[in-house]
């Protein structure tokens, strides 16, 4: 009798086998009011990790953690006219508090351009106060009509950046920089994730941007999704907020300002482009445990011997957990560790230290090997970059083999249709031919040059359009 599936085959219902993953790998479950969701332990270990990469590059760039409030006085969304107009739909609103009516109401912060720039007008005086770099981790409230755990859920948690510089060059290359060497470099050397980086249509872009950059991933279903977005805001928030600062040669000038995010998102879109029909596959760089040191039973050598072999990995700079919970069944616990996408297990039994052996199971490729117990300190790391190098080249290698060029609107939504993505040149599709896309859920995910480069205007010669259906 052939083996039951733990998960419903992707093949047959991609969108039914991302929530068996969620659920049985232990990553979220759906909260109590809906379009919330709980973070579970595993889940939010995966969280920490991507924290403390990103967090690490900002910082790197001269950008200080900050907090602010969760509540923001309504008022103040009314002050940037196209930033309260596209986030009206989804904003939660408190009007009550203290058994009293309040007299303004108070916002759920949805993203805090305005609140921060309440407090940049405070402490920008000077061009002394310039560059200004501000990131917060924290959570926001977009009520969502289509939730999704992960990808779209009413409250998520991110970082967001927000920053004011004395001229617009600086600006738009510090929104670059971000999109580049914060976002760029930590989805494709971390995650893993291969990649398109351009520009937003006006369309699309964030709402009070005058410009939108955006990275686009492609899932294992070939549908887009939106990793992260760096934005600039030109002066919008700064005429709207009376951002100044006097300048080196005196006069008052408007500042010029970003603003860029991530969210927990990524750990949808993880799932979506690493996993299999097995479960999740977490890249070596990524995972909170890139090593799991099995006991296949309950043997008190077999348990020594594991113990000693996650000491010696701890000591090598491994992420490494010892499983020696030999009172629940070895198949139970190797498939659950396969669920969870643990890079590497190390299975160790009697007749494996009879050998002076180990069965070394690889997740991301599959397959396993015994290897000399003697060996392992000096062989896991190789192997550990080699599967970490191969689930990017699989994450290209499926954007590269599911992207078509298309000359017509009726091509590119076949494409997008059929699974892939589609380019096609601006100058051919234009804002009319996007309105016509919208007709069958298809976007324009970006623009970018014909060299693959961002293009620095819309209307840039060349521009060709990424377009395909997304989540």
């Amino acid at each position: 009798m052939a083996k039951a599936s733990v998960l419903t085959p992707r093949a047959d219902d991609f969108p039914r086998w991302y929530q068996d993953l969620i659920n049985k790998a232990e990553l979220a479950d759906n909260g109590p009011v809906r379009g919330t969701m709980v973070i579970r332990p595993y889940g939010y270990g995966l969280w920490e990790r991507m924290q403390a990469e990103m967090d690490a590059r900002i910082k790197a760039t001269g950008t200080q953690n900050a907090y602010f409030p969760l509540l923001i006085p309504q008022s103040y969304l009314t002050r940037e006219a196209d930033h309260v107009e596209g986030f009206a739909p989804e904003l939660a609103v408190v009007t009550h508090a203290g058994g009293k009516e309040l007299e303004e109401p108070a916002v759920v912060r949805p993203t805090s351009e305005t609140i921060i720039n309440e407090y940049f007008s405070k402490w920008v005086q000077s061009y002394r106060d310039l560059p200004l770099l501000i990131n917060q981790w924290a959570n926001v409230v977009r009520w969502e009509l289509r939730p999704r755990l992960f990808l779209r859920t009413t409250e998520f948690l991110w970082q967001e950046g927000h920053t004011a510089h004395a001229t617009y060059e600086e600006a738009r290359d510090f929104a670059a920089h971000i999109q580049r060497h914060v976002y760029g470099d930590f989805l494709r050397d971390v995650l893993a994730m291969d990649f398109v980086s351009g520009r937003k249509t006006v369309k699309e872009r964030f709402a009070g941007a005058i410009n939108t950059l955006t990275l686009e991933s492609m899932m294992g279903d070939g549908k887009a999704l939106q990793m992260v977005t760096s934005h600039e805001l030109g002066q919008n928030f700064a005429k709207a907020f009376n951002t100044r600062y006097l300048s080196k040669e005196g006069s008052q000038e408007l500042v010029w300002q970003t603003s860029w995010g991530s969210t927990t998102r990524m750990i949808g879109a993880l799932v979506m482009t690493h996993g299999d029909d097995n479960g999740l596959r977490v890249p070596p760089r990524l995972a909170q445990i890139q090593v799991v040191v099995l006991a296949i039973k309950g043997d008190e050598t077999v348990l020594a011997k594991v113990r000693e072999i996650g000491d010696l990995l701890a000591a090598a700079g491994v992420r490494v957990h010892v499983d020696d919970r030999t009172d629940t069944p070895f198949g139970r616990r190797a498939v659950d560790w396969e669920l969870k996408g643990v890079p590497v297990r190390i299975e160790v039994g009697p007749r494996d230290l009879e050998n002076g052996t180990a069965m070394l199971v690889r997740r991301i490729p599959g397959g396993k090997e015994p290897v000399a117990i003697d060996s392992l300190v000096g062989l896991l790391p190789s192997v550990l970059e080699e599967d970490q190098a191969l689930l990017l080249a699989q994450s290209r290698a499926r954007r590269e083999s599911r992207t078509a060029d298309v000359s017509t609107v009726e091509e590119a939504v076949e494409a997008a249709v059929a699974g892939g993505w589609a380019r096609i040149p601006w100058a051919d599709l234009g804002t009319e031919g996007e309105a016509r896309l919208a007709e069958h859920a298809v976007t324009v995910r970006c623009l970018v040059g014909a060299d693959g480069s961002v293009p620095e205007s819309e209307d840039a010669p060349g521009n060709v359009a990424l377009v395909a259906r997304a989540y």
